[in-house]
């Protein structure tokens, strides 16, 4: 398991195996779980008692999207709290509101079985940062491939974007699709570029990249 930064975690999960499960796996490596919630509504009052550093939410608690529209709200507090969500089914077309943001999180509930690299996405996500599941990305941009707003994207660029929207640092693409990190940062500026993401974006340009995708695709 990788070395992490102790954490002080709120879990919102109205599976109690699953929430208990969880909660021994976060504590087994240094993490502080601050709050369990079986519901959306208590996961959400948790969160605003412990200020925790990151909230870890089941999307449908227990049917809809309670657990999406929990995140909402504690993404919309002042200062926000990173949220990571955990879904069985993917649904992007709300989430797109919340990635902008940074701090926030959307990985398949299978994901959390390939421990170390959900640990990092968690650890990714309280420092500010973003982690879409490859799953989520991979359904997007293979949809995206025939859009017009991608049609100047090289197939190399599409696989670039792809990790880039996992929330993956140019060192990892690199090691992911064997390319040197020079020749990495030489694709994600001009993904960037064509994709006219401006400068003044600052460090959610790469997450920007494949919401302008997404945003074309929202009715």
């Amino acid at each position: 398991m990788p070395v992490v930064t102790p954490l002080r975690i709120v879990i919102g999960e109205d599976s109690a195996l699953f929430r208990e499960g969880l909660a021994a796996l976060l504590a087994t490596v240094g993490h502080e779980v601050v709050g369990r919630a079986g519901s959306a509504a208590t996961a959400v009052a948790q969160s605003r008692a412990h200020q925790p550093d990151v909230v870890v939410l089941d999307i449908r608690m227990p049917s809809a999207d309670e657990g999406l529209d929990a995140a909402l709200e504690i993404r919309a507090w002042d200062p926000p709290t990173p949220v990571l969500l955990l879904s069985q089914h993917i649904e992007a077309r709300r989430s797109v509101e919340l990635v902008t943001g940074g701090g926030f999180g959307y990985l398949l509930k299978d994901r959390v079985l390939d421990v170390d690299d959900f640990l990092v996405s968690l650890e990714r996500v309280a420092r500010g940062g973003t982690a879409l599941d490859p799953e989520v990305v991979a359904r997007l941009v293979g949809a995206a491939r025939a859009a017009t707003i991608l049609d100047a994207l090289t197939p190399r660029e599409l696989d670039v974007l792809q990790l880039m929207a996992e929330g993956r640092s140019n060192a990892a693409i690199g090691t992911r699709l064997f390319l040197s990190e020079r020749t990495v940062e030489s694709h994600v500026r001009s993904v960037l570029g064509k994709l006219a993401i401006p400068d003044s974006a600052g460090d959610h340009r790469r997450v920007l990249a494949i919401l302008a995708y997404l945003d074309a695709r929202r009715e």
